[in-house]
């Protein structure tokens, strides 16, 4: 299914169904960052009560205006210390910031699986589902790109060479403005759109595809 099909609506959509949904994807995504540098060592999310699925936990007041206003929000980063990780630093950096993207593209295939397999024609139950795998790739696909401090910062940092990635950690400062600079230009939004389109498409061809198998 085209992603223009898929939000058909969306920008009329009711906050009824824009808002759980992007609270449960911030909500999954922080958690997972939380719950592996856990696993790697370090308690310092557990600690501060962020491996909770409450989504209250992780609000960011400023996060939830910009949703309220343009539709599109972000959460409370959850602190991680990597001085307490039990392996390489980079490793564990590369797998904190790999574990919210992944766990957003899983739970938008989870939603694409109810969305394909249950036999619900109910409005409320499809216009949320719909928003659930949209926030969900969004999220997943916007925070992998390779800019300070999106996730996939972390995961270029690992992947690169030593010398190139110090090179690399020493433009960290730079990344926030350069990320504003990209989004209000709109050359974010011409890599993102495609992106996600893509990886949308894929995840409902999949789920499609596990339907015709049962």
């Amino acid at each position: 299914m085209p992603l223009r099909n898929l939000i058909s609506g969306f920008a009329g959509s009711d906050l009824l169904y824009r808002i759980p949904a992007l609270l449960i994807a911030l909500t999954f995504h922080e958690v997972a960052h939380g719950y592996i540098a856990y696993k790697l060592g370090d308690p310092t999310a557990k600690q501060s009560g962020r491996l909770s699925l409450n989504p209250l936990r992780h609000i960011d007041p400023l996060g939830l205006l910009a949703l309220l206003l343009v539709g599109f929000g972000w959460a409370k980063p959850v602190p991680v210390n990597p001085l307490y990780f039990r392996s390489d630093r980079r490793y564990g950096l590369f797998w904190v910031g790999l574990a919210g993207p992944l766990a957003n593209f899983l739970l938008a295939f989870a939603a694409a699986l109810l969305f394909v397999l249950l036999p619900v024609k109910s409005f409320v139950y499809l216009n949320f589902l719909q928003m659930l795998i949209i926030y969900n790739v969004f999220l997943g696909v916007f925070n992998l790109l390779p800019i300070p401090p999106l996730d996939g910062s972390k995961v270029l940092l690992y992947l690169l060479p030593a010398r190139a990635a110090y090179s690399f950690s020493r433009l960290e400062k730079y990344g926030p403005p350069i990320l504003l600079l990209l989004i209000f230009s709109g050359i974010t939004g011409r890599i993102l759109y495609p992106a996600a389109t893509a990886v949308i498409n894929a995840i409902l061809s999949f789920a499609v595809f596990i339907k015709n198998i049962f």
